[in-house]
């Protein structure tokens, strides 16, 4: 067989994704699960896009941050769930060496992208509650446009700097992954030669990209909840957390899949519990994050409803 290209040397040119096949009678109906928080992914973000650019009160950086992490959702969904449900209702189970590449530069770019983005957001509610009467000129387009470009870019670049050095090492014949994506991890264990600057590179950047954003968005949160105490009036103080609180329990929902995922010791075979948070880490918290941000947001709400009002008017008319 020829020698495959990108500088891997090995007979590998598909990789066999095997997660959850040993629970045959679950394809089924994790399919149909899926499928089904895949769209409500698509129709929940898409949601919150259309809203945040129609209503003029919502174009502000905490909205732009938000249409962005909507966004993001979208893609990072759409790079693993279409491919995963025709896995599960396929005999084969197979992908393809450049599809697995691509899966894995994609995926990982866009979760290395929420952790910035997430950090960023942080940074914003802090200007907002901290220092309000200096938010509009702190907070400017320009700045606020450049720190979500870079958000991207950060991301994807160290996305791309570990996708390449995992798919140019050997992998000498072994291609069945015991994961349900093209996830590092588990790639990282079919590889035959030493992957210990691998594992190295990993780990620093799970600690620059997990770990230091992770410790912004606590000092962040120390000086708002240290804010929010010091105001006078109980409506205030209700208004200025709730503007939080969501974001807040955005960051706990990925984060702590995240951190359960990368920073705990590898076993070295994966475990159910393993590929279950991954599915957990990987479709349910993009799932939620639209539900949270219009549960606990009365200007989302508020601008839902006046969209929905609109769209009723229009058919009507």
């Amino acid at each position: 067989m020829e020698h495959m290209k990108m500088g891997n040397y090995s007979p590998v040119t598909e990789f066999i994704l095997v997660g959850l096949s040993k629970y045959p009678e679950l394809q089924f109906f994790l399919f149909m699960l899926c499928l089904i928080m895949y769209v409500i992914i698509l129709l929940g973000n898409s949601l919150l896009i259309t809203i945040s650019t129609l209503d003029s009160r919502l174009h502000t950086p905490m909205y732009f941050f938000l249409g962005n992490l909507s966004f993001l959702d979208i893609c990072y969904t759409s790079s693993f769930i279409p491919p995963m449900l025709i896995i599960f209702r396929s005999e084969t189970k197979s992908i393809s060496f450049i599809g697995c590449a691509l899966q894995m530069v994609i995926s990982l770019g866009l979760g290395c992208t929420e952790c910035v983005l997430l950090a960023v957001m942080a940074y914003d509610r802090y200007v907002a509650i901290c220092n309000p009467l200096r938010y509009p000129i702190i907070m400017n387009k320009v700045l606020y446009v450049h720190m979500a470009a870079w958000s991207w870019i950060i991301g994807h670049l160290t996305s791309l700097l570990q996708t390449v050095m995992t798919m140019i090492m050997p992998f000498c014949g072994n291609n069945v992954i015991d994961h349900l994506t093209c996830e590092l991890l588990a790639v990282l264990k079919l590889i035959c030669s030493d992957i210990t600057t691998n594992v190295i590179i990993m780990t620093m950047i799970s600690i620059v990209i997990l770990m230091i954003p992770l410790l912004l968005i606590f000092i962040s949160y120390v000086f708002i909840l240290s804010s929010i105490l010091r105001i006078n009036s109980a409506e205030g103080r209700k208004k200025a957390f709730s503007t939080c609180s969501a974001h807040l329990a955005v960051v706990i929902l990925f984060y702590g899949s995240a951190l359960f995922t990368y920073m705990k010791p590898k076993s070295k075979d994966t475990n159910t519990s393993d590929e279950i948070i991954g599915l957990f880490y990987g479709v349910v918290a993009p799932m939620l994050n639209p539900i949270i941000y219009s549960l606990r947001n009365k200007e989302v709400k508020e601008a839902m409803i006046k969209v929905l009002k609109r769209h009723q008017h229009l058919l009507k008319s």
